[in-house]
């Protein structure tokens, strides 16, 4: 799974899910992409299970680009925990994904191919997706 190898601090602040993103909006390196259209938080599982769907439905053929990299870490206290004493341990890591945003190229396959994949991975995703070509 994705995650950072070295932070400069361990736990963070709760990431921003709001506003349309103004960076990683085009389809960069690929001809096909998978763009959000609503913000939430994508975990590095969902994003590694929607890479998964896509290389095997197209038998490891293209090749694919990831643009988001969960580098914000979640954190979580354990169950039947009392309130305070401080801050719970690093449980996951999140991408904060914006309306707009291409998180998804893909090149080297036919569109009919890389569409059906796309549609697939967006299963795998908790936000609304839009297959796009460049």
């Amino acid at each position: 799974m994705l995650m950072p190898k070295k932070t400069k601090y361990r736990k963070s602040h709760k990431a921003k899910r709001g506003g349309k993103a103004s960076r990683m909006v085009d389809v960069s390196f690929g001809k096909f992409g998978l763009k959000s259209l609503a913000a939430h938080w994508v975990t590095s599982r969902q994003i590694e299970a929607a890479r998964r769907v896509i290389s095997r439905y197209t038998k490891r053929g293209g090749k694919i680009w990831i643009r988001i990299f969960p580098d914000v870490p979640v954190t979580k206290k354990g169950g039947e925990m009392p309130m305070g004493k401080g801050k719970g341990s690093v449980d996951y890591y999140i991408a904060a994904v914006k309306p707009g945003m291409v998180m998804f190229e893909m090149d080297g396959v036919t569109e009919k191919i890389a569409k059906e994949a796309m549609s697939l991975a967006a299963y795998k995703l908790p936000v609304k997706c839009k297959f796009i070509t460049k």
